[in-house]
């Protein structure tokens, strides 16, 4: 029988709330009854989000797997009442188990439940010394006691996934704990507990690297080496690849016969990258040439997204460099080449910032920063480049580190760059995108109004993102309501802000690094070409030129990233162009109060 998890002395009376393992919940040493399935279901979302507000329609997904009947929130409201009386505690000010505007709460303190108190420990163990790590990471995963929530909660879709995640982060951790002890030559003491979950996630590099450095620093070089040779033919057979420079590095220390080698001498490489989306959408078939570009080391050094504002450049790059981890071994960075409003950092500033974050403060210039960048097996992100002028003195001239850009323009005047255009989200991810953030259940009883809400942004996943936030915030708008709004042109960017994500100020940003005659241009194709595609016809006519001036108009426009034309060879005259549909709404005048207009 699942005990409570280890704690310190507590008053009596005291509930200890457990999920890392069967969902349980302990009155000092007495298990208390869970009710039937559902009813568990609903306390182990709510546990999974303890002491922040899960919506009605959260629950709804979580308890019904296909469509919810009609006495669904009748049914919510008795499961969370029985559980409000089961959880009751007399000593406390207020109950448990609340509703708020937002949803349903259950406020759980973390000595109380296994899920933050590993969290706590987790955090306290990043950056630590070894021993010190080593010590907070076992008290972290001595909290598990099984395959997290069990097999029947399982049944539910969202809890399954939230599973899934928390398996993740225990894997992790033990990952982190084996790294620490083989740094402090505890090899011994991580070999065993290693073999089993090698032999469950065969395919996970960190795992597999630090078992091999638990066999060596055990004395047991020959399995140590097989276990690699093992790992080299599955990568190679269920993947096509090739094990990262991590583990390669570790297993020539190995074959040398270096003792290093199982005391963490090949510990995961650094990475100073934004954190990777949990609900990264769309964009596969990007994702997949991007990877290849960037591990295939004759495709070129340097690799470029580019697309308009919002297109969700720089998700992708940092979705790529957290997928390449184990194939870059020193590491891996993301550094904007803009502040936070817009302007163009100059390359001393983006210079000593990169100096910095790879522990080469003080670089005299760009040819320092070029030599340590040949010499190091590194991904590094320049991020939202303005121009060729801001990105030239930091790109490589060969040797190893690879870069990738992102723009919005087409920077031209750099070569060879390979250049892996960003198109707009189709309506099926949009749709996707949003029903991750405002409930699936909400996008299912108005799913018409919910395609209205995405195909008035455009495709662009940062309108799509922000439209949720705002949905999620907003819970008492119904979807109909809001796609109104935004199909309302005038007020369409207003809506299209959520706390201080704005995306009228993200296409500012770009708007006001356009050369002035270009921003007039752009103005004109928006007032005269009419929604969708055009042609060179059309241009001439709303620029008032003859097609040989429009052609080179579009084409700077192009360049700059304000007009997309398709893929393929055609003729200029055989051409179709399209302004993406938030610049065309940003240039019929809805700016920035304070933008100055072109004239």
């Amino acid at each position: 029988m699942p005990r409570p998890f280890a704690q310190s002395a507590a008053p009596s009376g005291t509930l200890r709330f457990s999920v890392l393992g069967p969902l349980t919940v302990h009155r000092d040493d007495r298990a208390l009854p869970l009710g039937p399935l559902k009813q568990r279901v609903v306390l182990a979302t709510l546990l999974g989000s303890a002491n922040s507000p899960v919506s009605v329609d959260a629950l709804t997904d979580a308890v019904w797997q296909e469509e919810p009947p009609r006495t669904a929130r009748k049914n919510l409201q008795v499961y969370v009442s029985a559980l409000r009386a089961l959880l009751a505690d007399d000593d406390r000010d207020r109950p448990r188990l609340t509703h708020t505007g937002g949803g349903y709460v259950l406020r759980v303190a973390e000595d109380e439940l296994d899920l933050l108190r590993f969290r706590s420990l987790v955090r306290a163990a990043e950056g630590q010394e070894p021993r010190t790590a080593a010590r907070l990471l076992r008290q972290a995963l001595d909290l598990w006691q099984g395959p997290p929530l069990g097999d029947d909660l399982r049944q539910s879709p969202r809890l399954a996934e939230e599973a899934e995640r928390l398996e993740l982060r225990h894997l992790t951790a033990y990952e982190s704990w084996a790294e620490a002890e083989l740094e402090l030559g505890g090899a011994p003491a991580v070999v065993e507990g290693l073999r089993d979950l090698v032999e469950r996630h065969p395919l996970r590099e960190r795992l597999r690297s630090a078992w091999m450095g638990a066999l060596s620093g055990s004395g047991r070089q020959a399995e140590a080496l097989a276990a690699y040779d093992d790992y080299r033919q599955l990568l190679a057979r269920e993947l096509g690849l090739e094990p990262g420079g991590a583990m390669a590095a570790r297993y020539r220390m190995i074959l040398a016969g270096d003792v290093r080698a199982g005391e963490g001498a090949a510990a995961r490489p650094p990475a100073v990258l934004p954190p990777d989306l949990v609900d990264f959408t769309g964009h596969g078939e990007e994702l997949r040439r991007l990877t290849d570009l960037l591990e295939d080391d004759g495709a070129g050094r340097i690799v470029m997204l580019s697309g308009p504002a919002g297109a969700g450049k720089t998700t992708l790059a940092v979705r790529a460099a957290h997928l390449l981890g184990d194939r870059f071994a020193d590491g891996r960075l993301c550094v904007s080449l803009r502040d936070a409003d817009g302007r163009t950092r100059s390359p001393a500033t983006v210079l000593a910032e990169l100096g910095e974050r790879t522990g080469q403060a003080g670089l005299s210039g760009p040819e320092a920063w070029r030599e340590w960048l040949a010499e190091h097996h590194v991904l590094v992100i320049l991020d939202d480049v303005p121009d060729e002028r801001a990105v030239r003195p930091l790109l490589p001239c060969g040797g190893r580190g690879r870069v990738l850009l992102t723009a919005r323009g087409q920077l031209g005047g750099l070569a060879p760059v390979h250049r892996v255009p960003v198109p707009p989200l189709g309506t099926a991810e949009s749709v996707q995108l949003l029903a991750g953030l405002v409930g699936q259940g909400r996008v299912r009883a108005d799913r018409e109004a919910a395609l209205r809400i995405v195909r008035a942004c455009g495709g662009s996943p940062l309108a799509v993102r922000v439209s949720g936030m705002r949905l999620a915030v907003l819970r008492h708008i119904p979807l109909w309501e809001f796609a109104d709004r935004l199909t309302d042109p005038a007020g369409a960017l207003d809506e299209l802000t959520s706390g201080d994500v704005s995306v009228r100020r993200w296409l500012a940003h770009g708007w006001e690094a356009l050369p002035q005659e270009w921003g007039r241009d752009v103005e004109r194709l928006a007032a005269g070409t009419g929604e969708g595609p055009f042609g060179l016809t059309e241009a001439a006519e709303a620029l008032g030129c003859d097609e040989q001036h429009a052609v080179r108009v579009v084409e700077a426009l192009i360049g700059a990233g304000m007009v997309t034309s398709p893929c393929g060879e055609v003729t200029a005259h055989a051409a179709e162009y399209e302004l993406p549909h938030l610049i065309r709404l940003y240039a019929r005048g809805s700016r920035l109060p304070g933008t100055p207009v072109p004239t």
